[in-house]
């Protein structure tokens, strides 16, 4: 059995999320809004009729995906290989925290290359875990597979599946919260990208800047300079 379309969408918004603050793999839970936007979002997916739903361990994907799955009833498997890329003793701060504390390595990241700070996983590395937990759900699903995770992962998700380069992933927008991508197995071609930030167009999961995927991307100078002025 082989899948022929996944659709892998980001969970709901989390405190930190509204705060700008980076997650990585800590778990924090959905807040009111992420619940919302979880709920809003899943009669959209139910309608694709997935076959099976698997998410990352981490509260903030499955309490997304058990939206899903109420409508569905589908079970939710979990994967700890679908977590957030790890981001050591940067978790938990905000981008202005990170420039006035570690302004050199920020500046790297900024750049769009890996700073050498231990704890902070490679893109390689979250490439290679996405790359073997997608095999494996893959592997036992005929038809459209639901994936549920993170910012950060759901962008090397992409390129697990495609065989981009760091460089060509790197034009991707990050996802917003509760927004999704398809990506469908052509056989001549191999996994397609499809459609990319999908999702409501109104209401609370309708939000489709990338600027809340503080675990995908730096933000942007105009966003630092907007939350320094926020204190």
């Amino acid at each position: 059995m082989t899948a022929r379309r996944v659709l892998i969408w980001r969970h709901g918004r989390t405190e930190w999320n509204a705060a700008g603050r980076i997650q990585g793999q800590t778990d924090v839970p959905l807040d009111e809004t992420g619940v919302r936007q979880a709920a809003q979002a899943a009669p959209y997916l139910a309608a694709e009729q997935p076959d099976a739903i698997v998410s990352s361990d981490l509260q903030r994907a499955f309490r997304t995906a058990e939206a899903l799955a109420a409508l569905t009833g589908l079970p939710v498997s979990t994967d700890v290989r679908l977590r957030e890329t790890g981001f050591g003793p940067w978790q938990g701060m905000s981008h202005t925290e990170l420039a006035e504390r570690w302004p050199a390595e920020y500046a790297v990241w900024k750049r769009g290359e890996t700073p050498d700070v231990p704890g902070i996983e490679r893109p390689a590395e979250v490439v290679a875990r996405m790359r073997d937990a997608l095999a494996d759900a893959l592997g036992v699903v005929d038809g459209t597979l639901v994936v549920v995770c993170h910012g950060g992962a759901a962008r090397r998700a992409v390129q697990a599946l495609t065989g981009w380069t760091d460089e060509v992933a790197a034009q991707l927008a990050a996802l917003g919260n509760c927004r999704w991508t398809e990506l469908r197995l052509s056989s001549t071609r191999g996994w397609r990208l499809h459609a990319h930030n999908v999702g409501p167009l109104t209401g609370a999961a309708s939000n489709d800047e990338p600027s809340t995927a503080a675990d995908a991307e730096p933000a942007p100078d105009d966003e630092l300079i907007k939350a320094s002025e926020r204190g």
